[in-house]
Protein backbone atom coordinates (compact mmCIF):
# COMPACT_ATOMS: atom_id res chain seq x y z
CA UNK A 1 0.00 0.00 0.00
CA UNK A 2 2.88 2.37 0.81
CA UNK A 3 5.04 1.15 -2.05
CA UNK A 4 6.11 3.93 -4.46
CA UNK A 5 4.24 4.14 -7.72
CA UNK A 6 6.60 3.62 -10.65
CA UNK A 7 6.76 6.47 -13.10
CA UNK A 8 6.13 5.99 -16.77
CA UNK A 9 8.76 6.97 -19.37
CA UNK A 10 6.35 9.71 -20.48
CA UNK A 11 6.44 11.26 -16.96
CA UNK A 12 10.24 11.35 -16.98
CA UNK A 13 10.31 12.94 -20.42
CA UNK A 14 7.75 15.55 -19.35
CA UNK A 15 9.71 16.42 -16.22
CA UNK A 16 12.98 16.76 -18.14
CA UNK A 17 11.30 19.08 -20.63
CA UNK A 18 9.75 21.07 -17.77
CA UNK A 19 13.04 21.68 -15.94
CA UNK A 20 14.83 22.52 -19.17
CA UNK A 21 12.09 25.08 -19.93
CA UNK A 22 12.47 26.56 -16.45
CA UNK A 23 16.20 26.83 -17.01
CA UNK A 24 15.77 28.60 -20.32
CA UNK A 25 13.14 31.16 -19.29
CA UNK A 26 13.61 31.32 -15.51
CA UNK A 27 11.05 30.80 -12.76
CA UNK A 28 9.50 34.27 -12.85
CA UNK A 29 6.43 35.22 -14.87
CA UNK A 30 7.06 38.97 -14.58
CA UNK A 31 8.15 40.39 -17.90
CA UNK A 32 7.91 36.98 -19.56
CA UNK A 33 8.02 37.20 -23.34
CA UNK A 34 7.25 33.89 -24.99
CA UNK A 35 8.66 34.97 -28.34
CA UNK A 36 11.93 36.08 -26.72
CA UNK A 37 12.51 32.90 -24.72
CA UNK A 38 15.72 31.11 -25.81
CA UNK A 39 15.04 27.90 -27.69
CA UNK A 40 18.18 26.04 -26.63
CA UNK A 41 20.99 26.04 -24.11
CA UNK A 42 23.36 27.36 -26.75
CA UNK A 43 21.19 30.41 -27.43
CA UNK A 44 20.64 30.96 -23.71
CA UNK A 45 24.33 30.87 -22.81
CA UNK A 46 25.96 32.06 -26.03
CA UNK A 47 27.91 34.82 -24.29
CA UNK A 48 29.09 32.52 -21.53
CA UNK A 49 30.04 29.78 -23.97
CA UNK A 50 32.02 32.26 -26.06
CA UNK A 51 34.05 33.25 -22.99
CA UNK A 52 34.76 29.59 -22.18
CA UNK A 53 35.89 29.04 -25.77
CA UNK A 54 38.35 31.92 -25.46
CA UNK A 55 39.59 30.56 -22.14
CA UNK A 56 40.11 27.18 -23.82
CA UNK A 57 42.66 28.70 -26.17
CA UNK A 58 45.14 28.55 -23.29
CA UNK A 59 45.41 24.85 -24.14
CA UNK A 60 47.43 25.77 -27.24
CA UNK A 61 50.40 26.42 -24.95
CA UNK A 62 50.36 22.70 -24.04
CA UNK A 63 50.86 21.38 -27.57
CA UNK A 64 54.61 21.02 -27.06
CA UNK A 65 53.87 18.66 -24.20
CA UNK A 66 52.84 15.00 -24.64
CA UNK A 67 49.17 14.23 -25.14
CA UNK A 68 48.73 13.17 -21.49
CA UNK A 69 49.79 16.63 -20.29
CA UNK A 70 47.25 18.31 -22.58
CA UNK A 71 44.45 15.99 -21.47
CA UNK A 72 45.43 16.42 -17.81
CA UNK A 73 45.26 20.20 -18.15
CA UNK A 74 41.93 20.19 -20.00
CA UNK A 75 40.27 17.84 -17.53
CA UNK A 76 41.67 19.70 -14.52
CA UNK A 77 40.33 23.09 -15.55
CA UNK A 78 37.07 21.57 -16.87
CA UNK A 79 36.39 19.99 -13.48
CA UNK A 80 37.02 23.40 -11.88
CA UNK A 81 34.43 25.13 -14.07
CA UNK A 82 31.92 22.29 -13.84
CA UNK A 83 32.35 21.88 -10.10
CA UNK A 84 31.80 25.58 -9.44
CA UNK A 85 28.70 25.65 -11.65
CA UNK A 86 27.15 22.51 -10.19
CA UNK A 87 28.01 23.44 -6.60
CA UNK A 88 26.36 26.86 -6.92
CA UNK A 89 23.37 25.70 -8.98
CA UNK A 90 22.53 22.39 -7.34
CA UNK A 91 21.10 23.97 -4.20
CA UNK A 92 18.63 26.02 -6.25
CA UNK A 93 17.62 23.18 -8.58
CA UNK A 94 17.56 20.21 -6.21
CA UNK A 95 16.01 21.84 -3.15
CA UNK A 96 13.51 24.44 -4.30
CA UNK A 97 11.16 24.92 -1.38
CA UNK A 98 8.10 25.61 -3.56
CA UNK A 99 8.19 22.35 -5.54
CA UNK A 100 7.35 19.72 -2.87
CA UNK A 101 3.88 21.18 -2.36
CA UNK A 102 3.08 20.28 -5.98
CA UNK A 103 5.24 17.34 -7.00
CA UNK A 104 5.15 15.24 -3.84
CA UNK A 105 1.39 14.75 -4.31
CA UNK A 106 1.89 13.33 -7.81
CA UNK A 107 2.62 9.69 -8.68
CA UNK A 108 6.22 10.49 -9.62
CA UNK A 109 9.02 8.17 -8.59
CA UNK A 110 11.75 10.02 -6.71
CA UNK A 111 14.49 8.67 -8.99
CA UNK A 112 12.63 10.02 -12.02
CA UNK A 113 12.29 13.42 -10.35
CA UNK A 114 15.92 13.48 -9.28
CA UNK A 115 17.24 12.49 -12.70
CA UNK A 116 14.98 15.03 -14.44
CA UNK A 117 16.63 17.80 -12.40
CA UNK A 118 20.13 16.48 -12.73
CA UNK A 119 19.72 16.00 -16.48
CA UNK A 120 19.56 19.79 -16.85
CA UNK A 121 22.76 20.15 -14.81
CA UNK A 122 24.45 17.51 -16.94
CA UNK A 123 23.35 19.06 -20.24
CA UNK A 124 24.57 22.51 -19.27
CA UNK A 125 27.79 21.01 -17.87
CA UNK A 126 28.43 19.26 -21.18
CA UNK A 127 27.95 22.54 -23.06
CA UNK A 128 30.36 24.33 -20.72
CA UNK A 129 32.94 21.54 -20.84
CA UNK A 130 32.55 21.12 -24.60
CA UNK A 131 33.17 24.78 -25.40
CA UNK A 132 36.19 24.98 -23.09
CA UNK A 133 37.69 21.77 -24.52
CA UNK A 134 36.87 22.59 -28.16
CA UNK A 135 40.15 24.29 -29.11
CA UNK A 136 42.32 21.81 -27.22
CA UNK A 137 40.47 18.82 -28.66
CA UNK A 138 40.80 20.00 -32.26
CA UNK A 139 44.45 20.95 -31.76
CA UNK A 140 45.22 17.58 -30.17
CA UNK A 141 43.51 15.72 -33.02
CA UNK A 142 45.55 17.67 -35.59
CA UNK A 143 48.80 17.25 -33.67
CA UNK A 144 48.66 13.54 -32.77
CA UNK A 145 45.76 11.50 -34.13
CA UNK A 146 42.13 12.14 -35.11
CA UNK A 147 41.20 9.48 -32.58
CA UNK A 148 42.15 11.95 -29.83
CA UNK A 149 38.99 13.98 -30.54
CA UNK A 150 36.67 11.01 -30.04
CA UNK A 151 38.58 9.85 -26.96
CA UNK A 152 38.54 13.24 -25.31
CA UNK A 153 34.84 13.72 -26.07
CA UNK A 154 34.06 10.43 -24.32
CA UNK A 155 36.26 11.16 -21.31
CA UNK A 156 34.83 14.68 -20.96
CA UNK A 157 31.31 13.26 -20.88
CA UNK A 158 32.28 10.76 -18.19
CA UNK A 159 34.02 13.44 -16.11
CA UNK A 160 30.91 15.66 -16.30
CA UNK A 161 28.78 12.79 -14.99
CA UNK A 162 31.31 12.16 -12.21
CA UNK A 163 31.36 15.81 -11.17
CA UNK A 164 27.57 16.20 -11.14
CA UNK A 165 26.97 12.90 -9.36
CA UNK A 166 29.58 13.74 -6.71
CA UNK A 167 27.91 17.03 -5.77
CA UNK A 168 24.47 15.40 -5.62
CA UNK A 169 25.87 12.60 -3.46
CA UNK A 170 27.43 15.11 -1.03
CA UNK A 171 24.04 16.72 -0.49
CA UNK A 172 22.38 13.37 0.07
CA UNK A 173 25.01 12.35 2.61
CA UNK A 174 24.50 15.61 4.49
CA UNK A 175 20.77 14.86 4.62
CA UNK A 176 21.29 11.32 5.86
CA UNK A 177 24.01 11.96 8.45
CA UNK A 178 22.89 15.27 9.90
CA UNK A 179 19.16 15.51 9.18
CA UNK A 180 16.91 18.38 8.29
CA UNK A 181 17.64 20.60 11.30
CA UNK A 182 21.26 21.16 10.30
CA UNK A 183 20.79 20.80 6.55
CA UNK A 184 20.68 24.53 5.75
CA UNK A 185 24.07 25.39 7.20
CA UNK A 186 25.65 22.12 6.10
CA UNK A 187 24.65 22.65 2.46
CA UNK A 188 26.24 26.09 2.51
CA UNK A 189 29.37 24.80 4.21
CA UNK A 190 29.67 21.88 1.79
CA UNK A 191 29.35 24.18 -1.22
CA UNK A 192 31.94 26.65 0.10
CA UNK A 193 34.41 23.88 0.92
CA UNK A 194 33.85 22.27 -2.48
CA UNK A 195 34.42 25.57 -4.29
CA UNK A 196 37.59 26.18 -2.27
CA UNK A 197 38.86 22.66 -2.94
CA UNK A 198 38.21 23.05 -6.68
CA UNK A 199 40.06 26.36 -6.84
CA UNK A 200 43.01 25.03 -4.85
CA UNK A 201 43.09 21.87 -6.95
CA UNK A 202 43.04 23.84 -10.20
CA UNK A 203 46.03 25.87 -9.04
CA UNK A 204 48.07 22.72 -8.48
CA UNK A 205 47.68 21.60 -12.10
CA UNK A 206 50.29 24.02 -13.58
CA UNK A 207 52.81 23.09 -10.89
CA UNK A 208 52.30 19.39 -11.45
CA UNK A 209 52.85 19.91 -15.18
CA UNK A 210 56.11 21.77 -14.62
CA UNK A 211 57.91 18.55 -13.89
CA UNK A 212 56.54 16.73 -16.93
CA UNK A 213 58.68 18.37 -19.62
CA UNK A 214 60.37 15.75 -21.71
CA UNK A 215 58.80 12.84 -19.83
CA UNK A 216 57.06 9.93 -21.51
CA UNK A 217 55.88 8.15 -18.36
CA UNK A 218 53.96 10.44 -16.04
CA UNK A 219 52.62 7.78 -13.69
CA UNK A 220 55.40 5.44 -12.58
CA UNK A 221 56.70 6.38 -9.16
CA UNK A 222 53.92 8.95 -8.55
CA UNK A 223 51.46 7.23 -6.22
CA UNK A 224 49.65 10.51 -5.54
CA UNK A 225 48.51 10.81 -9.14
CA UNK A 226 45.94 8.04 -8.47
CA UNK A 227 44.17 10.51 -6.16
CA UNK A 228 43.60 13.09 -8.92
CA UNK A 229 40.41 12.73 -11.02
CA UNK A 230 41.94 14.67 -13.98
CA UNK A 231 44.59 11.95 -14.22
CA UNK A 232 41.90 9.26 -14.37
CA UNK A 233 40.20 10.76 -17.40
CA UNK A 234 43.46 11.81 -19.08
CA UNK A 235 44.61 8.18 -18.83
CA UNK A 236 41.37 7.13 -20.49
CA UNK A 237 42.33 9.32 -23.45
CA UNK A 238 45.75 7.66 -23.59
CA UNK A 239 44.31 4.16 -23.49
CA UNK A 240 41.87 4.89 -26.32
CA UNK A 241 44.48 6.43 -28.63
CA UNK A 242 46.89 3.56 -27.98
CA UNK A 243 49.45 5.22 -25.69
CA UNK A 244 48.27 3.54 -22.50
CA UNK A 245 50.46 1.59 -20.09
CA UNK A 246 49.45 -0.84 -17.37
CA UNK A 247 49.42 1.95 -14.79
CA UNK A 248 47.50 4.17 -17.22
CA UNK A 249 44.92 1.46 -17.73
CA UNK A 250 44.51 1.17 -13.97
CA UNK A 251 43.96 4.93 -13.76
CA UNK A 252 41.40 4.85 -16.57
CA UNK A 253 39.58 1.96 -14.90
CA UNK A 254 39.59 3.90 -11.62
CA UNK A 255 37.84 6.82 -13.32
CA UNK A 256 35.17 4.62 -14.89
CA UNK A 257 34.54 2.64 -11.70
CA UNK A 258 34.40 5.82 -9.59
CA UNK A 259 31.90 7.41 -11.99
CA UNK A 260 29.67 4.32 -12.04
CA UNK A 261 29.82 4.05 -8.25
CA UNK A 262 28.98 7.73 -7.71
CA UNK A 263 26.07 7.60 -10.16
CA UNK A 264 24.73 4.36 -8.67
CA UNK A 265 24.84 5.75 -5.15
CA UNK A 266 23.42 9.18 -6.03
CA UNK A 267 20.54 7.92 -8.18
CA UNK A 268 20.00 4.50 -6.68
CA UNK A 269 20.77 3.72 -3.06
CA UNK A 270 20.62 7.33 -1.82
CA UNK A 271 17.60 8.46 -3.85
CA UNK A 272 15.26 7.72 -0.95
CA UNK A 273 17.25 10.13 1.23
CA UNK A 274 16.61 12.84 -1.35
CA UNK A 275 12.86 12.20 -1.11
CA UNK A 276 13.03 12.54 2.68
CA UNK A 277 14.93 15.76 2.26
CA UNK A 278 12.25 17.22 -0.01
CA UNK A 279 9.56 16.31 2.47
CA UNK A 280 11.45 17.82 5.41
CA UNK A 281 12.20 21.03 3.53
CA UNK A 282 8.47 21.45 2.89
CA UNK A 283 7.71 21.30 6.59
CA UNK A 284 7.29 24.53 8.51
CA UNK A 285 8.55 24.45 12.07
CA UNK A 286 8.43 27.28 14.58
CA UNK A 287 11.72 28.88 15.37
CA UNK A 288 13.01 29.04 18.89
CA UNK A 289 12.12 32.35 20.50
CA UNK A 290 14.91 34.90 20.39
CA UNK A 291 15.84 37.02 23.32
CA UNK A 292 14.57 40.57 22.91
CA UNK A 293 16.75 42.01 25.64
CA UNK A 294 19.40 44.42 24.45
CA UNK A 295 20.08 45.73 20.97
CA UNK A 296 20.97 43.53 18.06
CA UNK A 297 24.58 43.30 16.96
CA UNK A 298 23.80 44.84 13.55
CA UNK A 299 22.35 47.93 15.24
CA UNK A 300 25.39 48.32 17.47
CA UNK A 301 27.74 47.98 14.50
CA UNK A 302 25.72 50.52 12.50
CA UNK A 303 26.18 53.08 15.29
CA UNK A 304 29.96 52.93 15.05
CA UNK A 305 31.82 55.41 12.82
CA UNK A 306 32.45 55.57 9.93
CA UNK A 307 29.39 53.39 9.26
CA UNK A 308 27.14 55.70 11.28
CA UNK A 309 28.13 58.59 9.00
CA UNK A 310 27.05 56.63 5.93
CA UNK A 311 23.74 55.46 7.44
CA UNK A 312 22.26 58.75 8.61
CA UNK A 313 19.38 58.37 6.17
CA UNK A 314 16.74 56.00 7.66
CA UNK A 315 15.98 54.36 4.29
CA UNK A 316 19.67 53.59 3.69
CA UNK A 317 19.97 52.25 7.24
CA UNK A 318 16.94 49.99 6.78
CA UNK A 319 18.37 48.65 3.50
CA UNK A 320 21.66 47.98 5.31
CA UNK A 321 19.93 45.98 8.04
CA UNK A 322 17.79 44.02 5.55
CA UNK A 323 20.71 43.14 3.26
CA UNK A 324 22.99 42.17 6.15
CA UNK A 325 20.27 40.02 7.73
CA UNK A 326 19.73 38.12 4.47
CA UNK A 327 23.46 37.53 3.99
CA UNK A 328 23.78 36.15 7.51
CA UNK A 329 20.52 34.21 7.98
CA UNK A 330 18.67 33.36 4.75
CA UNK A 331 19.41 29.83 3.53
CA UNK A 332 18.76 30.54 -0.14
CA UNK A 333 20.98 33.62 -0.07
CA UNK A 334 23.82 31.80 1.67
CA UNK A 335 23.67 28.95 -0.83
CA UNK A 336 24.31 31.36 -3.70
CA UNK A 337 26.49 33.96 -2.02
CA UNK A 338 29.22 32.13 -0.14
CA UNK A 339 30.09 29.47 -2.75
CA UNK A 340 30.33 32.29 -5.30
CA UNK A 341 32.69 34.24 -3.03
CA UNK A 342 34.86 31.29 -2.04
CA UNK A 343 37.22 31.55 -5.06
CA UNK A 344 37.64 35.29 -4.42
CA UNK A 345 38.83 34.57 -0.89
CA UNK A 346 40.96 31.54 -1.73
CA UNK A 347 42.89 33.00 -4.66
CA UNK A 348 44.64 35.74 -2.58
CA UNK A 349 45.79 33.09 -0.11
CA UNK A 350 47.16 30.97 -2.95
CA UNK A 351 49.05 33.95 -4.37
CA UNK A 352 50.49 34.74 -0.95
CA UNK A 353 51.82 31.30 -0.06
CA UNK A 354 53.05 30.04 -3.43
CA UNK A 355 56.68 30.40 -4.40
CA UNK A 356 58.81 32.73 -2.28
CA UNK A 357 57.06 33.63 0.96
CA UNK A 358 55.22 36.95 0.84
CA UNK A 359 56.21 37.57 -2.79
CA UNK A 360 55.52 41.13 -3.95
CA UNK A 361 53.45 40.01 -6.89
CA UNK A 362 51.28 37.76 -4.72
CA UNK A 363 50.53 40.53 -2.22
CA UNK A 364 49.70 43.07 -4.94
CA UNK A 365 47.35 40.65 -6.69
CA UNK A 366 45.75 39.71 -3.35
CA UNK A 367 44.79 43.35 -2.84
CA UNK A 368 43.14 43.41 -6.25
CA UNK A 369 41.20 40.21 -5.60
CA UNK A 370 39.70 41.62 -2.40
CA UNK A 371 38.05 44.25 -4.59
CA UNK A 372 36.13 41.52 -6.37
CA UNK A 373 34.30 40.53 -3.17
CA UNK A 374 31.84 43.47 -3.21
CA UNK A 375 31.39 43.21 -6.98
CA UNK A 376 30.40 39.56 -6.77
CA UNK A 377 28.32 40.05 -3.63
CA UNK A 378 26.31 42.95 -5.10
CA UNK A 379 25.61 40.89 -8.19
CA UNK A 380 24.35 37.92 -6.19
CA UNK A 381 22.48 40.00 -3.60
CA UNK A 382 19.97 41.10 -6.26
CA UNK A 383 18.34 37.66 -6.40
CA UNK A 384 15.98 36.23 -3.82
CA UNK A 385 13.09 33.80 -3.60
CA UNK A 386 11.21 36.60 -1.83
CA UNK A 387 11.67 39.04 -4.71
CA UNK A 388 7.96 39.88 -4.85
CA UNK A 389 8.31 41.62 -1.47
CA UNK A 390 10.72 44.10 -3.08
CA UNK A 391 7.68 45.93 -4.48
CA UNK A 392 7.36 47.38 -0.96
CA UNK A 393 10.43 49.49 -1.74
CA UNK A 394 8.20 51.68 -3.88
CA UNK A 395 6.13 52.65 -0.84
CA UNK A 396 9.11 54.39 0.74
CA UNK A 397 9.22 58.20 0.34
CA UNK A 398 12.09 58.06 -2.16
CA UNK A 399 12.07 58.78 -5.91
CA UNK A 400 14.17 55.76 -6.85
CA UNK A 401 16.15 52.75 -5.62
CA UNK A 402 19.39 54.65 -4.99
CA UNK A 403 19.23 54.63 -1.19
CA UNK A 404 18.47 50.92 -1.11
CA UNK A 405 21.49 50.24 -3.31
CA UNK A 406 23.76 52.34 -1.08
CA UNK A 407 22.50 50.47 1.98
CA UNK A 408 23.36 47.15 0.29
CA UNK A 409 26.85 48.47 -0.53
CA UNK A 410 27.40 49.30 3.14
CA UNK A 411 26.14 45.85 4.15
CA UNK A 412 28.52 43.98 1.81
CA UNK A 413 31.41 46.07 3.07
CA UNK A 414 30.57 45.32 6.70
CA UNK A 415 29.63 41.64 6.46
CA UNK A 416 32.06 40.48 3.78
CA UNK A 417 34.85 42.94 2.89
CA UNK A 418 35.93 43.84 6.44
CA UNK A 419 36.36 40.17 7.53
CA UNK A 420 38.19 39.41 4.26
CA UNK A 421 40.63 42.26 4.92
CA UNK A 422 41.14 41.04 8.49
CA UNK A 423 41.89 37.53 7.23
CA UNK A 424 44.30 38.84 4.60
CA UNK A 425 46.11 41.02 7.12
CA UNK A 426 46.45 38.12 9.55
CA UNK A 427 47.96 35.88 6.89
CA UNK A 428 50.41 38.58 5.86
CA UNK A 429 51.46 39.13 9.47
CA UNK A 430 52.23 35.42 9.84
CA UNK A 431 54.27 35.18 6.64
CA UNK A 432 57.99 36.02 6.89
CA UNK A 433 58.51 39.56 5.61
CA UNK A 434 54.84 40.01 4.84
CA UNK A 435 54.44 43.32 6.67
CA UNK A 436 57.31 44.85 4.71
CA UNK A 437 55.27 44.58 1.52
CA UNK A 438 52.03 45.80 3.11
CA UNK A 439 51.92 49.02 0.99
CA UNK A 440 51.46 46.88 -2.12
CA UNK A 441 47.90 46.22 -0.97
CA UNK A 442 47.05 49.91 -1.33
CA UNK A 443 46.31 49.94 -5.10
CA UNK A 444 43.62 47.30 -4.62
CA UNK A 445 42.26 48.84 -1.41
CA UNK A 446 42.00 52.34 -2.89
CA UNK A 447 39.89 50.89 -5.72
CA UNK A 448 37.59 49.02 -3.30
CA UNK A 449 34.87 51.73 -3.19
CA UNK A 450 34.77 51.83 -6.99
CA UNK A 451 34.34 48.06 -7.17
CA UNK A 452 31.56 48.22 -4.56
CA UNK A 453 29.59 51.04 -6.23
CA UNK A 454 30.00 49.99 -9.87
CA UNK A 455 27.33 47.21 -9.91
CA UNK A 456 24.67 49.57 -8.56
CA UNK A 457 25.47 52.24 -11.14
CA UNK A 458 25.77 49.89 -14.11
CA UNK A 459 23.22 47.16 -13.43
CA UNK A 460 20.91 48.88 -10.92
CA UNK A 461 21.68 46.15 -8.36
CA UNK A 462 18.68 46.66 -6.07
CA UNK A 463 18.96 44.12 -3.23
CA UNK A 464 16.58 41.15 -3.22
CA UNK A 465 14.57 42.55 -6.15
CA UNK A 466 15.00 39.88 -8.85
CA UNK A 467 13.73 36.28 -8.97
CA UNK A 468 16.20 33.47 -8.62
CA UNK A 469 17.09 32.19 -12.06
CA UNK A 470 19.22 29.08 -12.15
CA UNK A 471 20.52 30.01 -15.61
CA UNK A 472 22.49 32.86 -14.13
CA UNK A 473 24.52 30.36 -12.17
CA UNK A 474 26.11 29.07 -15.36
CA UNK A 475 27.22 32.56 -16.28
CA UNK A 476 28.88 33.19 -12.96
CA UNK A 477 31.90 31.12 -13.88
CA UNK A 478 32.49 33.19 -17.01
CA UNK A 479 31.89 36.48 -15.18
CA UNK A 480 34.22 35.36 -12.41
CA UNK A 481 36.89 34.52 -14.98
CA UNK A 482 36.70 38.01 -16.52
CA UNK A 483 36.65 39.71 -13.12
CA UNK A 484 39.72 37.80 -12.00
CA UNK A 485 41.58 38.97 -15.07
CA UNK A 486 40.57 42.58 -14.54
CA UNK A 487 41.67 42.47 -10.90
CA UNK A 488 45.28 41.89 -11.95
CA UNK A 489 45.60 45.05 -14.04
CA UNK A 490 45.60 47.74 -11.34
CA UNK A 491 47.90 45.91 -8.88
CA UNK A 492 50.22 45.16 -11.78
CA UNK A 493 50.42 48.85 -12.63
CA UNK A 494 51.15 49.63 -8.97
CA UNK A 495 53.93 47.06 -8.87
CA UNK A 496 55.42 48.52 -12.05
CA UNK A 497 55.26 52.01 -10.52
CA UNK A 498 57.13 50.74 -7.46
CA UNK A 499 59.93 49.39 -9.61
CA UNK A 500 60.07 52.76 -11.40
CA UNK A 501 60.27 54.58 -8.02
CA UNK A 502 56.96 56.32 -8.67
CA UNK A 503 54.76 54.38 -6.25
CA UNK A 504 53.76 57.44 -4.21
CA UNK A 505 52.75 59.41 -7.32
CA UNK A 506 50.78 56.41 -8.60
CA UNK A 507 48.87 56.10 -5.30
CA UNK A 508 48.06 59.83 -5.30
CA UNK A 509 46.76 59.74 -8.87
CA UNK A 510 44.76 56.57 -8.15
CA UNK A 511 43.26 58.07 -4.97
CA UNK A 512 42.14 61.22 -6.80
CA UNK A 513 40.73 59.20 -9.70
CA UNK A 514 38.96 56.83 -7.30
CA UNK A 515 37.39 59.74 -5.38
CA UNK A 516 36.12 61.34 -8.59
CA UNK A 517 34.76 58.04 -9.93
CA UNK A 518 33.05 57.26 -6.61
CA UNK A 519 31.41 60.71 -6.63
CA UNK A 520 30.10 60.12 -10.14
CA UNK A 521 28.93 56.60 -9.27
CA UNK A 522 27.02 57.81 -6.21
CA UNK A 523 25.35 60.51 -8.31
CA UNK A 524 24.44 57.93 -10.93
CA UNK A 525 22.99 55.58 -8.29
CA UNK A 526 21.02 58.40 -6.65
CA UNK A 527 19.53 59.36 -10.02
CA UNK A 528 18.22 55.85 -10.75
CA UNK A 529 14.48 55.54 -11.31
CA UNK A 530 12.20 52.63 -10.64
CA UNK A 531 11.55 50.24 -13.49
CA UNK A 532 7.88 49.94 -14.44
CA UNK A 533 6.02 46.88 -13.13
CA UNK A 534 4.74 44.89 -16.10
Amino acid sequence: MNAPVPSSPLAGKTLRKLYLTLFLRGRSSRGLNKDGTPASIASKLKGTLFVYTLAGMMALTMLRQPSFALSFYLHGVSLLFLGMFVAVSAGEILFNKDEPEILLHRPVDVRTLLWAKVSVLVRVSLWVAGTFNLVGTVAGALTWTPLFAAAHLLSTTISALFCTGSVVLIYQLCLRWFGRERLDNLMTTAQVLLAMALVIGSQTVPYLLRGMEGQTDFITGKWWIFLLPPAWFASLDEVIIGNGTAAGGALAATGIVATVAVMALAFGKMAGVYEEGLQSLAESRPRAPRSTGGRRLLDRVADLPPLSWLLRDPVTRAAFRLSAAYMLRDRDMKLRLYPGLAPMLVMPIIFLVQGRAAAEFGIAIAGGYIGLVPVTAMGLLQFSQHWQAADLYRLAPVPGPGRFILGAVAATGTVLVAPALLLLGTIMALLPGGLEHLPLLLPGLIALPVYALAPGAIDKAVPLSKPTDASKSAGRGASMFLLMLSSMILPGLGLAAKYMHAFGIFLFIEAVASAVICFLLVRSISAKKWDPIE
